[in-house]
């Protein structure tokens, strides 16, 4: 929504004016207050912004269907053509996976299921944040491939991941994404007040939802589609831009700082051990009890530990947490995405197979469990394959919005010689004069609040203010010149 709804009608590009026809001129409507105020935010946004919600919105869509390309990508190492009628020992497959990876530190398991193959993660200090995934049959025990992975994701969804987030800038990039859904909330809200206001008097469903095909080819059928199908997709428009936020760079991190301030944070399990050993293997596989020490972790308890997590409740697909001494507490997460989120962690001591720590998903607190929901549903997983078109429909008609409010700001430009503007006329200066006193203050306050929660919103605004301003004294020095 990225071009003013109740910007006055000028003539059409290259048409002829009333007064050249010998017609009297309907003086244009104009707006003062509130409305032309939000005109001239709703224009500048739109025109200076929208680029950036142009390129998340494609970007987007390609993201959407990352499980589909992943299959056809990497379908050697993620599935199975064959089930037998029990998978190996876990211990066996994570064997396997070393021998095929000597190098480097254990330190995840996703145990496959069904047509999946297990994951075997090892960590080297030149990978950074990422890993080598070692991908494992688990019904045969052999290695069907290898990857290089970021918290268990293929190098193409890593790939089209880092496109839409960051444009393969690094911390840069991720300007943009955090500058597009900054605004896109303000823009959705402001297109949705512009288009309810330009229908007072006659408010009918059909006007409000409906584009008006009826309407001449020109900027007013343009801003019908352009208004209509923004309504349509505001809600949807309104959860991505939130989401978004929540793990952005600068708004992100506020809002993980007024989660801890709230104590609803992500809450994880304890994995300190005290007493006993965790010992080098399970307890069924390892005897031995006594005091901490800082001995290597057996890779043999992993059937232990998961036959305890199992037990303890933690069904459907797991990840499990390998600890690096024996002092540390093994960790099983459920990793289930798909609504219902199944979220559930538990610590087990390997040396006694027994759960030292828990906290299911149930307990998280209300924002928590909103959050990841909220990211499950950014990211097209939280319904699945429904989750992924509802994306694509967002993205496809943010697109058309986007275009469509481009088409009309270059429908609108004026043509006349002694008027011609090739990029288009902005809504009139000086707005703000006509708001009252109070609405000024309140207005105030509220924008610097959020521009505090959200920098990527305030700094541009800003901007904004500055080119308003620089305009309007270059528009003065003028007339006075030519005065």
């Amino acid at each position: 929504m990225s071009v003013s709804s109740e910007i006055p009608d000028l003539p059409e590009a290259g048409t002829e004016r009333p007064e050249a026809a010998g017609r009297t001129a309907t003086p244009a409507r104009r707006q003062t207050g509130f409305g032309a105020l939000l005109v001239r935010l709703h224009f500048y946004a739109g025109v200076l912004v929208a680029p950036f919600l142009l390129v998340a919105a494609v970007t987007g869509l390609l993201y959407t269907f990352t499980p589909q390309f992943d299959s056809l990508v990497y379908g050697k190492e993620l599935t199975v053509a064959h089930t037998a009628d029990s998978a190996r020992p876990l211990a066996d497959q994570v064997a396997a996976a070393r021998t095929a990876h000597p190098k480097g530190t254990l330190t995840a398991v996703r145990p496959g299921t069904g047509d999946e193959t297990t994951q075997v993660d090892f960590a080297l200090p030149e990978l950074g944040e990422k890993a080598h995934t070692v991908y494992v049959d688990p019904y045969t025990g052999k290695v069907t491939g290898q990857l290089t992975t970021w918290y268990g994701s293929t190098p193409l969804k890593t790939w089209l991941d880092d496109l839409h987030r960051n444009l393969h800038l690094g911390t840069t990039g991720r300007y943009y994404s955090e500058i597009a859904a900054s605004w896109l909330w303000v823009l959705v809200l402001g297109g949705l007040i512009l288009w309810w206001r330009r229908q007072r008097g006659n408010r009918t469903a059909r006007r409000l939802l409906l584009p008006d095909r009826a309407a001449k080819k020109g900027v007013r059928r343009t801003r019908s589609w352009h208004a209509t199908t923004g309504l349509w997709l505001a809600l949807g428009l309104l959860v991505l831009s939130a989401t978004g936020l929540t793990w952005s760079r600068f708004a992100g991190a506020h809002f993980g700082e007024a989660l801890d301030a709230l104590r609803s944070g992500t809450p994880g399990v304890s994995t300190t051990l005290s007493g006993t050993s965790a010992g080098a293997a399970g307890g069924h596989h390892a005897g031995h009890h006594g005091s901490h020490t800082a001995e290597t972790v057996d890779p043999a308890a992993v059937d232990g530990v998961l036959e305890t997590a199992r037990r303890d409740g933690l069904d459907g697909p797991v990840e499990i947490g390998v600890p690096q001494d024996t002092t540390t507490a093994w960790t099983v997460s459920q990793t289930r995405n798909l609504w219902p989120v199944g979220r559930d962690s538990v610590a087990v001591d390997a040396s006694t197979d027994k759960v030292v720590d828990r906290v299911d998903f149930a307990d998280w607190p209300v924002l928590s469990k909103l959050t990841r929901w909220g990211i499950n549903a950014h990211m097209g997983t939280l319904f699945g394959l429904v989750n992924q078109i509802l994306l694509a429909v967002l993205a496809v008609g943010l697109t058309c919005v986007i275009l469509w409010g481009y088409r009309m700001w270059w429908q609108r430009r004026p043509t006349r010689a002694d008027r011609r503007a090739p990029l288009g006329a902005p809504p009139a200066r000086g707005a703000w004069r006509g708001m009252p006193i109070w609405a000024l203050a309140v207005g105030v306050v509220v924008v610097v609040a959020v521009g505090w929660a959200l920098p990527l919103f305030g700094i541009p605004l800003a901007g904004f203010l500055v080119i308003g301003t620089v305009r309007r004294r270059a528009s003065a020095d003028r007339t006075h010149t030519v005065r």
